[in-house]
């Protein structure tokens, strides 16, 4: 009887780890077919992609539109802004919005209900584009490379989502740094954040990505400016420039 029924669930765990490959498998496939078609489309002669179509293989091979791209004098320079753009975001957002949320989690801190309040507010309602642009250059920001990391210091869903992580730590743990003479920085630094890698990794993975696709902050604050332009936006012009020209 025993027998059977070790069967029995031996097969059914075939089967559910079978489907579940399947199913892995065929987003790997979705997801890949976009990437493969446009690395297929860099590779492929400019006039034979303006005929269109989806393909995985270059039709008629050609380098031409690396060497027009890797001769891009702005290219290199772009590149450095968008690399040095991204790790500057990162670092400031995760420092000061970690710090922020341990300090907003708590108890005795009087204000961290209103505070909170207010960046909660922040995620339901923006003041809009010419609103943000007048604010940014009363501040004596454009056509400067501030403009990319100070209006993201701190994020108000990365703010809840740090402060929720750090309420789950025990609070016998501070408490007994507090004990031993530990001060707040000391407990934050050396305490709180290394138990909040997990969640800090994950955030940062997902400001690097935002960071480094933007383009859009480039063009409205700093297109004045070329030293300062980011590597998305010299794309962003050239693909712009490339569609006005066919």
């Amino acid at each position: 009887m025993r027998s059977v029924k070790k069967k029995k669930i031996d097969m059914e765990n075939i089967i559910f780890t079978t489907l579940n490959t399947g199913y892995l498998l065929f987003l790997c496939i979705v997801m890949l077919y976009p990437m493969l078609n446009t690395l297929a489309v860099s590779f492929n002669d400019a006039m034979d992609t303006v005929r269109g179509g989806i393909y995985l293989w270059p039709r008629k091979f050609s380098l031409y539109n690396y060497y027009v791209v890797l001769n891009m004098d702005t290219i290199y320079k772009a590149f450095y802004i968008s690399v040095t753009k991204t790790i500057v975001i990162v670092v400031t957002n995760l420092f000061f919005t970690s710090m922020l949320a341990y300090t907003l989690s708590r108890k005795e801190y009087v204000f961290r209900k209103f505070i909170t309040t207010v960046f909660v507010i922040t995620m339901y309602f923006n003041a809009g584009l010419i609103p943000n642009y007048m604010l940014i250059k009363s501040l004596g920001m454009i056509n400067t490379f501030r403009v990319y990391w100070i209006p993201h210091i701190v994020s108000a869903f990365n703010l809840i989502v740090i402060r929720t992580y750090i309420k789950s730590i025990p609070e016998s743990l501070i408490e007994s740094a507090r004990i031993d003479g530990a001060k707040e920085f000391r407990i934050y630094w050396q305490i709180v954040m290394p138990l909040i890698i997990p969640t800090l990794s994950t955030i940062a993975l997902f400001v690097a990505v935002g960071s480094w696709n933007s383009w859009f902050d480039t063009f409205l604050y700093n297109s004045g400016k070329q030293e300062l332009s980011t590597l998305q936006y010299e794309l962003q012009k050239l693909l712009a420039s490339t569609m006005n020209a066919g």
